[in-house]
């Protein structure tokens, strides 16, 4: 494997995770950068890239290891994508145009982030951001009225 890659790799899995591979890159912009595939050409094991970030992708392959397709709709974690430039609306209608549901339309948050959050077709659920404003601390504390240590 490459020098060079994060400290930490999510993985999520799938039914059909070749799909998935094709899907990711329409409707989030992800880059294939590793692809391992057998004689009948099955995914052995799978990386993507979106920024500095990557992400395994891989099939199910036990019983503790399933897409949420799998497990009725059922997820255990969130995957993030945060934009560092473009226009998070845009990227939203993009996911929406490939075939995601939209389950939280696009919203700025207290801490200074537009997010939106979708479902892809094997029901992972993600969620996306991109900063538009720099909030202190202290401004966050006043619009929630919750007690914030520390600043992303």
């Amino acid at each position: 494997m490459a020098e060079g890659r994060p400290d930490l790799i999510s993985a999520v899995l799938y039914r059909d995770p070749k799909a998935a591979l094709a899907w990711l890159e329409k409707a989030f912009g992800f880059e294939l950068v590793f692809l391992v595939e057998d004689a009948e050409g099955n995914l052995g094991h799978s990386e993507m890239r979106f920024g500095a970030a990557r992400l395994m992708v891989g099939g199910e392959w036990s019983d503790d290891h399933k897409s949420p397709a799998s497990v009725g709709g059922k997820n255990t974690q969130t995957v993030h994508i945060q934009l560092s430039d473009g226009d998070l609306d845009a990227h939203c209608e993009r996911a929406r145009a490939a075939g995601a549901e939209i389950i939280v339309e696009p919203a700025t948050q207290f801490y200074g982030d537009r997010t939106y959050r979708c479902k892809d077709p094997e029901g992972h659920i993600w969620t996306v951001g991109r900063n538009v404003e720099t909030v202190s601390v202290e401004d966050m504390e006043r619009r929630t009225g919750l007690k914030i240590t520390g600043q992303v």
